[in-house]
């Protein structure tokens, strides 16, 4: 089976005044092309099974593995090469680069990867243009709204062609119309074999995903997605 993600006997706690177990012996595959929508209560460890997956976090016990490579051995070899060329995250919070127009905030993550920078800014310019951002391409973030900076948040993740895309609460500050936008992109991707894991509140997004990963009480519970909405 081509397996692009495989979690085996997985668990995260974190010590505060005593122990928390957030997630408790989850073991997954989730495959090549997969559209996966994440649910779960706040709280629940949606936010830190992403952070995992993005190589930003340790399991406290278990394996990740990307690609049939352990996540450990990645980590200590060049984590950072392969999140940049082959894992793209879109956070809650986008991160955007306050001194870098929309444009720029863009077309560093393919120039910071070696592509010239001609080709680097004709690329985010279209990418930002299909994401009704035409006319904004020169504006600071502290210039755009919150569903603009979202959106080219989200133009960064996309324009590097990532193998894995992970998404925290992607479209939580669009609109329904641009949330689909949005979501129509994820199925373009999915064609492409790109990966695509989502945390989402929203049902009518989290069922048209192939299917759906519900975190509850530290455990991942997998249930059927492309309901009719």
């Amino acid at each position: 089976m081509n397996n692009i993600i495989e979690i085996k006997n997985l668990y995260k706690s974190f010590f505060l005044k005593k122990k928390i177990n957030i997630l408790k012996n989850i073991s997954v595959k989730i495959k090549k092309g997969d559209l996966v929508s994440l649910l779960g209560p706040s709280g629940s460890g949606k936010s830190t099974f992403l952070h995992l997956l993005a190589m930003l976090d340790r399991p406290t016990k278990g394996d990740i593995l990307f690609n049939k490579k352990k996540y450990s051995e990645i980590i200590n070899d060049d984590n950072h090469k392969v999140r940049g060329e082959k894992i793209s995250i879109i956070y809650q919070q986008n991160n955007l680069l306050s001194d870098f127009t929309a444009l720029e905030n863009v077309f560093i993550q393919l120039f910071s990867l070696g592509e010239d920078k001609d080709s680097s800014i004709k690329k985010s310019k279209k990418i930002l243009t299909d994401l009704g951002l035409k006319n904004r391409l020169n504006h600071f973030p502290s210039d755009l709204s919150g569903g603009e900076q979202q959106r080219v948040a989200i133009a960064r993740a996309f324009i590097t062609s990532p193998e894995l895309i992970l998404a925290d609460e992607p479209t939580g500050s669009l609109d329904t119309a641009n949330s689909n936008d949005i979501f129509n992109l994820f199925l373009k991707l999915k064609s492409k074999k790109t990966t695509i894991i989502y945390a989402t509140h929203n049902m009518q997004l989290a069922n048209r995903a192939d299917y759906k990963l519900s975190i509850i009480d530290g455990n991942i519970r997998r249930s059927n997605g492309k309901k009719s909405v």
